[in-house]
């Protein structure tokens, strides 16, 4: 045992075997401060003060739109740099994903023979499972097999002449995305009929953001905005707040009452509507969006905004709830774990608005 008796500046330590006085340290108490306070001063002066975050923003071409980037970092360089990585992980991913570029991973898998299971990369089977859930869960009014029907419509939109039902009829054949057909053990596809042709415009962007943000956070840029047109991952909120503010755009112009200004964090949010991307041939308004059941573009007039968990799911989620209508597409969305949608529609010039169970209890600026 040892016990601890002071003597003037001394701390006096006696330690006892078996009842007899073994040892005797005498220490300085001055001396004793000195040390420790030098040791705490050395090892302050060893971690430097954090730098407070300041705010950037970056934008860069790809996947046909202006992807932007807004961050919080302690200085330029770190934001510069995160950035760049994250604006070259979203060029890699288009190389596997366009159906634009004649040499990219998705269009190499269309040129293979029908039939035939071909290995593809992870990414490309990720962006293609997730698909083929939300295809089961709606019936098929989302598929990315839509491809041979947004060749048509492309042609049509330029020429402003509808496809001929020769045409249409032909297209089908190669669409349903039940002719999709992935292993995830071998990780390969197979495209079960002839001239099949694959399309990620409805769920790619919305991947390729939650990627970009996966590399900001992996460099420690936590507090992080990818936004992709309109599919948009978010981070933690800025520093001091309680989320991003993240303004719907209104439709044709209209206000209602349902709040408009979001505060999100670690979530995505993603509008579809034909607000900007629409056609008119022969005095009917057609959509961009390619409804799967017709080969053509919608003609209902709708706009849909899913919030949820990340981007990739409110990206094909939007489009989906688009194609199934308001009553359907709500049933969905309500379905959907930490999902929320608001859907404005419009029909003989009056404008509606209708918001899942979730929706309301979104967090909003005061």
């Amino acid at each position: 045992m040892a016990d601890l008796e002071p003597v003037g500046h001394f701390l006096l330590i006696h330690s006892t075997v078996a009842g007899r006085c073994w040892k005797m340290l005498l220490l300085n108490r001055a001396i004793l401060a000195s040390l420790l306070g030098g040791l705490l001063l050395a090892a302050c002066r060893s971690v430097p003060p954090e730098k407070p975050l300041q705010r950037f923003e970056f934008s860069h071409p790809a996947m046909g739109t202006l992807i932007s980037i807004t961050l919080y970092a302690p200085d330029q360089a770190a934001a510069k740099a995160a950035a760049g990585a994250a604006f070259q992980r979203i060029d890699a991913l288009e190389d596997i994903m366009s159906d634009y570029q004649a040499d990219s991973e998705l269009m190499r898998l269309c040129d293979q023979p029908f039939g035939t299971p071909v290995p593809v990369s992870k990414e490309l089977f990720d962006v293609l499972r997730r698909a083929q859930k939300i295809s089961k869960l709606s019936d098929g009014a989302f598929d990315v097999t839509v491809g041979p029907y947004v060749r048509l419509w492309r042609f049509a939109r330029k020429r402003k002449v509808l496809p001929i039902p020769a045409e249409i009829a032909a297209a089908r054949m190669a669409v349903g995305w039940e002719k999709l057909r992935l292993d995830a053990r071998a990780r390969t596809v197979t495209l079960l009929a002839p001239n099949m042709r694959l399309d990620l415009g409805s769920i790619g962007k919305g991947y390729a953001a939650d990627q970009a943000l996966q590399i900001l956070k992996a460099r420690g840029i936590d507090c992080a905005l990818v936004a992709a047109s309109g599919d948009i991952a978010i981070g933690n909120p800025p520093p001091g707040q309680r989320g991003w503010k993240i303004s719907i755009a209104p439709f044709d112009g209209a206000t209602n009452s349902v709040p408009r200004t979001l505060l999100l964090q670690n979530a995505g949010i993603s509008t579809s509507g034909d607000t900007e991307q629409f056609i008119e041939i022969n005095g009917v308004r057609y959509s961009h969006i390619v409804n799967p059941a017709t080969g053509l573009g919608l003609t209902h007039r709708i706009q849909a905004t899913v919030i949820g968990p990340d981007a990739t799911t409110t990206d094909s989620l939007d489009t989906t709830v688009s194609l199934l209508g308001v009553q359907r597409g709500l049933a969905l969305i309500d379905s959907w774990p930490h999902t929320a949608a608001l859907i404005v529609t419009k029909e003989d010039g009056r404008i509606q608005t209708f918001v899942s169970r979730r929706f309301r209890r979104l967090p909003q600026p005061h």
